[in-house]
């Protein structure tokens, strides 16, 4: 398994398997158990999803040792604060039936993500976590967090897709160290992402599918996936990327496909705050 090495040593899977939108407890238990199977060794999953309880479950059930496993979760919006952090995780830990996370995410830049943040350090420097992160910070919310704060994040997960490819967000964490990872990195299928003609001619050339040439793509760029399928042979296909390589035509290609904004929502407009600051989750 091709690893990243995080800014505090931690070694994380540069492929892992994303949980997104499978809230159906047995679906996602399946689903899990099958990724563990093929091979998957970090999951990602989130407080937010609801599907926790189900990912510990297919944990438990595969037998893989914990110790070759990299579980992230994250917490959501209204657990924001640092008492409130501490038992949103402490929810989390039990539920993925679990002693300790791998790494624990901020999931969205609003509510009171320094208390969460403060807490987040306590747990660290405690064990209990082997690395914090934050999810969908833009540059100068992640600036401002490093400022102030002892801890550097060690990941930071955004959308990054071949639409959205975040070349600024992605120099200004490399320059202070901190792991970028994708989410949605298939566009969840916007933009007709899997039939799109550019994709579609790198995918033959190389006798691939558009969605092993993405993840390719962006594993070359050193960016952590977490892909998501609920078919068996899909997610498989997406864990087989390691045996081929994209050139720097390839490359330069798919770069010219970067619309270099969003194709879910703009994290720097007031609505989007107003609107995660309202969406409780019953957790």
């Amino acid at each position: 398994m091709q690893t990243v090495t995080l800014n505090n040593g931690v070694k994380m899977p540069i492929i892992g398997f994303g949980v997104y939108q499978v809230p159906d407890a047995k679906q996602c238990e399946n689903t899990v158990y099958e990724a563990l199977t093929a091979g998957y060794r970090l999951i990602d999953t989130a407080a937010g999803y609801l599907n926790e309880e189900a990912v510990g479950h297919a944990i438990k059930r595969s037998g893989v040792p914990r110790e070759e496993l990299f579980i992230t979760t994250k917490l959501w919006v209204q657990d924001a604060g640092y008492e409130s952090a501490k038992l949103a995780f402490a929810k989390s830990l039990k539920k993925l039936q679990l002693d300790y996370l791998d790494l624990y995410l901020i999931h969205m830049p609003f509510g009171d993500y320094y208390g969460a943040w403060r807490a987040m350090e306590e747990l660290y420097r405690e064990g209990r976590i082997k690395a914090i992160g934050v999810s969908n910070f833009l540059p100068d919310r992640l600036m401002d967090l490093i400022a102030h704060n002892d801890i550097v994040p060690a990941v930071n997960q955004i959308e990054t897709h071949p639409f959205q490819q975040q070349i600024n967000s992605a120099a200004f964490m490399k320059e202070h160290g901190v792991q970028h990872q994708s989410w949605a990195p298939f566009a969840e299928g916007r933009n007709n992402l899997f039939s799109n003609d550019r994709l579609t001619e790198i995918a033959h050339k190389h006798s691939r599918s558009v969605a092993q040439v993405v993840l390719r793509w962006l594993v070359q760029r050193d960016i952590v996936v977490i892909p998501k399928s609920v078919h068996k042979e899909r997610l498989i296909e997406n864990f087989t990327i390691f045996d081929f390589e994209l050139g720097a035509e390839d490359m330069t290609l798919i770069s010219s496909l970067d619309a270099g904004e969003s194709l879910f929502l703009s994290l720097a407009d007031p609505e989007v705050a107003k609107m995660m600051g309202s969406w409780k989750v019953d957790l």
